[in-house]
């Protein structure tokens, strides 16, 4: 719960720092004092919106820190997941906004982003103000309150599971689909260019040995001359340069004797005879395979023609890319051919997610038959409490015809009437501000005993009602306090401020410089000046001084 609150440079607040008490606490002070802009310092602690109107005029910055005993609330799951250091006697939240409106937060002094914050300070406080009332008449508001009141969180956080499976995939199914319908628009059309590059029975590397062919085969001529008069250069007689090596490695070994490293040069000529010897065979060997053959150059040009052609078409450079995209073809119109098989095991798969979804839903929606017997009796029970004896409520759990949604198969529609004999109807439609006001704080009420928020703040949520039945709202918001939690209500009214345990007034005052809202906590004798005068006004008589006595003699 709440335990301090420190406030500067907040709108109209110069500087607050006050304790805040566990069980029921009002604050009370005249319109536009400042109640108000306290609960908006509160907001930016869980996470609302910084504006850099917030920030008191002349100031270069505002600070809003609040500390927080949460040792009975079994919240340490929270901050484990946010990767925060958990302190539970004494967890400190900071918010800064700078006159630019930029914003820092911290939680236990390490910095925290809003979404944490906003994730935290849900678990921490709950902010009911007047404009909240109107949640009652939507249905999503009214599905979360069966939820939290059945206590389907575990249900639902499997349904949520089943869910994102169930819809992930409905997508695969829907692209597959898609796939497919496209596919088969062009199967025709790839099952025609698959057969025609099968048809050529392209070979790797082909392209590359046709075109060395080709060029061998169009100068056949002109290699053949040159490779004879290569030939003839070597073996022509005793003028070829075989027989010229000869006579010289002769003449080298005939001196040999006489001259030591002679015998080294005529082995060397040796080598050189027989590496000529070997260089004419293979020319020799070259020349006759060197033939002009034009029905074999027609036959290299055709292909090479050919595969120039599907070159061209296929918007490829080699034999290579041809092959890789045969092989696509291959393989996409393999998957057509078992995209039936395909689409059949994705829709079972489908089917049997869906079976298992509709099983929790349907588990879901007994869950909340279950709680809206549960929350019909209990919501007539309190309200009869305050006043509306001849109520008539009904909480309606409605299936939807084969739709799934995020939270299930069912809709909550909570009818109403305070009065006997007319039928009742959407309670936002017909209900008055006073009985929404009073509805709403039954089902926080109940709410609170399902969940243990460890502050509830109520925003004036007495508008509309008077005497009787704000004393017993003030009972049930007291009756709340008395269960480990914290409830604080802002009021008008002098029936409620009087069953506040502990008791603060909002005042503003003005100087020269500037108008300063400021918060106290008030003495016993302090309290009955106060409520005295919210019973009669600016001035106070012994009669209102009498009356507020007696309101505060429960204690």
């Amino acid at each position: 719960m709440l335990t301090h609150l420190y406030i500067r440079d907040y709108t109209l607040i110069d500087c607050l720092d006050i304790d805040m008490h566990p069980g029921f606490s009002v604050i009370t002070g005249e319109t536009g004092a400042g109640k108000s802009i306290i609960l908006g310092a509160l907001a930016l602690i869980t996470g609302a919106r910084a504006d850099a109107k917030v920030v008191r005029h002349g100031a270069k910055a505002c600070v809003v820190e609040a500390t927080f005993n949460l040792s009975r609330y079994n919240l340490e799951s929270v901050f484990k997941e946010a990767d925060i250091d958990y302190i539970p006697e004494e967890t400190i939240i900071r918010r800064e906004v700078n006159a630019a409106g930029r914003s820092r937060a911290f939680i236990n002094d390490s910095p925290a982003s809003l979404t944490v914050l906003k994730q935290l300070g849900a678990q921490l406080i709950d902010i009911h103000s007047q404009h909240k009332n109107l949640l009652l008449g939507q249905q999503d508001f009214q599905l979360s309150v069966v939820d939290i009141i059945a206590q389907n969180g575990d249900i639902l956080s499997t349904y949520a599971e089943q869910y994102t499976l169930y819809r992930q995939t409905q997508r695969e199914l829907a692209t597959l689909k898609k796939k497919i319908a496209d596919s088969l628009e062009r199967a025709d059309f790839m099952r025609f260019q698959l057969s025609e590059l099968e048809g050529v029975n392209l070979r790797d590397g082909e392209q590359e040995e046709l075109e060395a062919l080709q060029t061998t085969i169009s100068h056949a001529e002109d290699l053949k001359t040159a490779l004879y008069d290569a030939v003839a250069a070597l073996t022509s007689g005793s003028n070829g340069a075989y027989d010229q090596v000869r006579r010289a490695k002769q003449n080298v070994s005939g001196i040999a004797h006489i001259m030591d490293d002679m015998s080294e040069i005529a082995n060397r000529l040796e080598v050189c005879q027989i590496e000529l010897n070997d260089i004419g065979d293979t020319l020799r060997e070259r020349v006759e395979s060197i033939y002009f053959d034009p029905r074999e150059l027609d036959r290299i040009e055709s292909r090479l023609d050919t595969i120039y052609a599907l070159e061209k078409k296929y918007h490829v450079a080699t034999v290579t890319e041809l092959i890789a995209r045969r092989d696509e073809l291959h393989s996409t119109l393999s998957a057509i051919d078992d995209s039936d098989e395909n689409l059949a095991e994705l829709q079972q798969r489908l089917n049997s997610i869906e079976k298992k979804l509709r099983k929790t839903a349907a588990q879901l929606t007994a869950s909340r038959r279950s709680a809206a017997t549960k929350i019909e009796s209990q919501l007539i029970a309190t309200l009869a409490e305050l006043g509306m004896l001849k109520v008539q409520l009904h909480v309606e759990i409605k299936s939807r015809e084969g739709e799934l949604t995020d939270k299930g198969i069912d809709t909550v529609d909570i009818v109403f009437s305070a009065n006997a004999g007319v039928a009742p109807q959407p309670i936002a439609q017909v209900a008055s501000g006073g009985e929404i006001a009073r509805v709403m704080l039954s089902l926080k009420a109940m709410i609170s005993g399902a969940v243990k928020l460890p502050t509830i703040i109520f925003d004036e949520i007495d508008t509309g009602v008077s005497g009787r039945v704000a004393e017993c709202m003030a009972a049930i918001m007291h009756q709340m306090g008395c269960s480990d939690r914290q409830v604080i209500s802002i009021t008008h009214l002098p029936q409620i401020a009087a069953r506040g345990t502990t008791h603060y007034r909002v005042s503003k005052s003005e100087t020269d410089e500037a108008t300063i809202s400021q918060m106290m906590l008030l003495s016993d004798e302090e309290r009955i000046t106060e409520i005295a005068q919210m019973l009669s006004g600016t001035t106070i008589t012994e009669a209102a001084i009498t009356n507020a006595k007696n309101l505060l003699e429960w204690r």
